[in-house]
This record gives structure tokens, C-alpha cells and sequence, in this order.
């Protein structure tokens, strides 16, 4: 593939990071800098698996699913056409848009890789190097399942084990890469998850890495996307288990970063290492009482759905009374906003990859499935533990059908997590449209996706197709 042709300058990056320049000048002159080297020792290692996780991207998942499906609708600016509107191919999703999931996933798989093939010999200079050892190569599985999904997500329609899946890169390779069939992708995704699973620690307090809990939230997900009910609600259980859900009280904190409620794995961001996640919605200010340009609103499909007492609403939008003054379009996403307007972490809030409530509907949706819509240990109990700590004065729901309990499943979803990176994935992997009501679209052509249009599935990027010419394009973009 294309971007396994970055190895090179993957390790002399990691080589620059991890060595002085002192250091540098006594290497022997050769033609390669090659992995052995730049991570010869376990320390070295570690930093680049931290590496790994500094480069890991949330925020082209959260806009990419707000934009394409009815999460948000224009605003101030207006400049995504080909994206909002459906109209995208080969040659401007990757390029004008900057909608590629081959770019940033592949190169964290390739990264995990490099550290995959230098551990063995890896020298351990310090107390405990070795039980690191273990748990880098665990992280490095994690990631490298983790970009691998991330890229099928993407780039191909629901799971069919027959069914065209991407290449699943398993050592860095200057060499073109076809793609897979998903049984044999799934095969190796889910074996390396649990690999992962048996390396890393359970007690491992730092969620700035993974740990047991955040496989358990990737296997669910995984499991959810496969129909594999079962593994499902099996993994979706343990992460609940050991991540217990926020209250009422707490969840607010959450997206103030306050509070690491319902986090396994954190994905630390700040403004000097260009985590402004918020940007994606509203530019930064001037001032405290200048908001900068609003380009994305919540959609009023999104903003109508809230029932009165759900401390979602506050959470994750705002009616912007500055805004209002200055006679502006007054509806903002507040649930990446950072601190106050103007200040210096305004919009940098930190990526959150998986969360309880994400694992409850996950659960709840296997249970439905399995044909337990009520009852005890039900998708109905399920949706009620998460109603109950979202809504005060909740009253409990009685699902008295297998599709009551799915339309009801799919409707928290859209209200729990918006702006979280799922919702068009979600569309997609249940055969349904996308449909914007009026208010909410930008023109006729921008109403509605039917269910099933090829465009769920994003077209290859054109420069791969080009630098690796066995990759094949997804239907309706030759």
C-alpha cells in the first residue's frame, strides 16, 4: 500500500524522538535506519507506542459521521457540498474534503508494526523492562486492530464474510497490498484483540493507554458490526462491569474533562498538539464576547429530541445568548467547547474512543436481537439504567416488541452519541436512510440517502488507487 512506504520516515521520526543528537552522530553510517535500530531498546519502544496514541485521530470519525448523516446542519459558513450533500468521488473525498481513513489508519497500523517486529530484540536496560515488554506488544495489537477497523468502517458495506474487506497488514510492506474478504479480515482482527487481551494488565490505571476494559469496548463494537449477538453482549458486559456508568451529577463533567467517568482509554489532546476538537464545529474567538465563526449547528432533527430534565441537552448543545446579540445564527455544539471563549483551551477537549453508555446500547441492541426486548437482563433494562441516569424524573418503558426495542435502541443512540463518531455507521450497518427533515437540509439533493445508496460506503481515495493498483474500488465509483 502507498502508506506503508512511509516506514522509513516512521523510524527516523521515532529515531529523532527517542536519541539525542549526540547519539545520532556515533551511529554507523548505513543505508537504512532500520526499525532494529531506532527501537533497540525497551524504552525507545514504549516511546513510540505513546507516539502511536498521539497520532491516533477521533476527530475525522466525529465529523465525518455529524456531517453525512443528520447530526448538524449549516451555519454561518458553508463550504461541504460534495460531503453534506452526497455528491463525493474517487478523486475529492481524499483530497478537497480530507474524508480518507487510509491516511491516518493505515499509518498507525504501520507504526504498531514497526514496534511488533523490534520488541524480541528490544534490550531490557531497566527493572520491569520485561513485564513492559509484554504489555507494549499488547498495546501494539490493540492499535493495530484498532486502525484496522477503523479503515473497514470506512471503506466497506456491512459485513458479509464473502464480502470485500480491506488489506490487513500484519508487517510493513513496500509491496501493493490487495484487499481481503471479511472472514478471513475479521479472523485476524478479533485474533488480534485477543492476544491483546491476555497481554495487558487489568489493574493498569493509566486511560491515557489501554487496558483489558478498552479491548472488551473494541470487541463489542466489533462484535456489534459483525451480528455476532452473543460475543456482543458478552464483551459489552465486562466493560460495564469494570466502567461503571455516570449519574446524573457527574455526567456533565465528562465533556468539561472534569471526570474520566465512563472512560477506559482517553485520548489525551491539548491546543499545542492541535487538539481543538471543537474547532471541527466553531472556530476559536477574538474575544470573550466574540465567538468565533459558527460553521456547523446542531440539527433541530437533534436538538428537538431531548425530553425536558435531560442533562444531555446542556451537555452537548447551546443556545448561545452572545450569538443572539450580535444577531448571528444562535445554536452551538457546546460538547467539545473546552474553557470560555478566547481563552487557550478553548475547543481542545480530550478524545473519547469508548464510554459505558455506548457499551449499554450496545448490550441493549444484542438483547433485542437475541429476542430478550424485556424483562430482567433485557434491551428494555438496558435502556431504562441509561434513561435513569440521563433523565431526571425518568419513568421506566415497557417494550412490548423486538422492533419497538430497536427503534427505541437506535433513537438513544442518536441522543447519547452524537458528535461521537457513529451515527452514519449506524445508518448503515441497519439498512436504513439517512433523512434530514427541512429545517435541517441544505437543498432537495441533500434530503435524503436512500437506504442502501452506495455512497454509505466511501470511494477508495483516488492517489491509492493509483500508487497500488490491485486495490479495488468500491461499486458505484469506477
Amino acid at each position: 500500500m502507498k502508506l506503508n512506504k512511509i516506514i522509513i520516515g516512521v523510524v527516523l521520526a521515532t529515531c529523532v524522538a527517542a536519541m539525542s543528537c549526540k547519539k545520532l552522530i556515533t551511529i554507523q553510517e548505513t543505508d537504512l535506519v532500520a526499525g532494529e535500530t531506532a527501537l533497540s531498546t525497551i524504552t525507545f519502544a514504549e516511546q513510540s507506542i505513546i507516539g502511536i496514541y498521539n497520532a491516533t485521530n477521533v476527530e475525522m470519525n466525529i465529523l465525518l459521521n455529524a456531517v453525512f448523516a443528520d447530526e448538524v446542519a449549516k451555519s454561518e459558513f458553508y463550504n461541504a457540498v460534495t460531503t453534506h450533500e452526497w455528491q463525493y468521488g474517487p478523486g475529492d473525498v481524499g483530497l478537497r474534503d480530507s474524508y480518507t481513513g487510509i491516511a491516518w489508519q493505515y499509518r498507525m497500523v504501520n507504526r504498531a508494526n514497526v514496534v511488533l517486529a523490534a520488541l524480541p530484540n528490544s534490550d531490557s536496560t531497566k527493572v520491569g523492562d520485561e513485564t513492559k515488554r509484554i504489555r507494549l506488544k499488547g498495546e501494539a495489537l490493540f492499535l493495530r486492530a484498532y486502525g484496522h477497523f477503523e479503515a473497514f468502517r470506512y471503506y466497506c458495506t456491512n459485513y458479509d464474510p464473502a464480502g470485500l474487506a480491506m488489506p490487513y497488514m500484519e508487517a510493513s510492506s513496500l509491496e501493493p497490498t490487495p484487499r481481503i474478504k471479511m472472514d478471513v479480515f475479521f479472523q485476524k482482527l478479533n485474533a488480534d484483540l485477543v492476544a491483546a487481551k491476555a497481554l495487558l494488565p487489568n489493574n493498569f490505571s493509566d486511560i491515557s493507554r489501554v487496558n483489558v476494559a478498552a479491548v472488551s469496548g473494541l470487541q463489542a463494537r466489533v462484535a456489534l458490526y459483525m451480528k455476532d449477538w452473543a460475543n456482543a453482549e458478552t464483551f459489552a458486559t465486562e466493560y460495564i462491569n469494570a466502567v461503571p456508568i455516570a449519574s446524573i451529577a457527574v455526567f456533565p463533567k465528562i465533556w468539561v474533562d472534569s471526570s474520566n467517568a465512563e472512560l477506559a482509554w482517553r485520548l489525551a489532546k491539548s491546543s499545542s498538539a492541535g487538539g481543538r476538537i471543537g474547532s471541527l464545529f466553531r472556530g476559536t474567538s477574538t474575544t470573550a464576547t466574540n465567538v468565533g465563526l459558527v460553521t456547523w449547528k446542531p440539527s433541530e432533527k437533534l436538538w428537538s429530541s431531548y425530553a425536558a430534565g435531560d442533562v444531555r441537552f446542556a451537555s452537548y448543545v447551546k443556545d448561545e445568548p452572545l450569538l443572539t446579540a450580535a444577531g448571528r445564527p444562535s445554536r452551538v455544539i457546546q460538547k467539545y467547547a473546552g474553557t470560555g471563549y478566547a481563552t487557550a483551551n478553548e475547543n481542545v477537549a480530550h478524545g473519547k474512543p469508548f464510554r459505558t453508555a455506548e457499551m449499554f446500547l450496545i448490550r441493549a441492541e444484542a438483547r433485542a436481537e437475541l429476542n430478550r426486548f424485556t424483562g430482567a437482563n433485557s434491551a428494555e433494562s438496558d435502556i431504562n439504567t441509561l434513561r435513569t441516569n440521563r433523565i431526571t424524573g425518568y419513568v421506566n418503558v415497557t417494550f412490548t416488541s423486538k422492533q419497538q426495542a430497536i427503534d427505541e435502541i437506535l433513537l438513544e443512540r442518536f441522543k447519547e452519541l452524537p458528535y461521537e463518531g457513529h451515527r452514519f455507521f449506524d445508518l448503515r450497518r441497519r439498512g436504513l436512510p439517512v433523512s434530514r427533515i427541512p429545517a435541517d437540509a441544505p437543498s432537495v439533493t441533500g434530503t435524503t440517502l436512500p437506504a442502501g445508496n452506495f455512497r454509505f460506503v466511501l470511494p477508495i481515495p483516488l492517489p491509492e488507487i493509483t500508487t497500488n493498483p490491485i486495490m479495488q474500488q468500491n461499486p458505484g465509483y469506477n
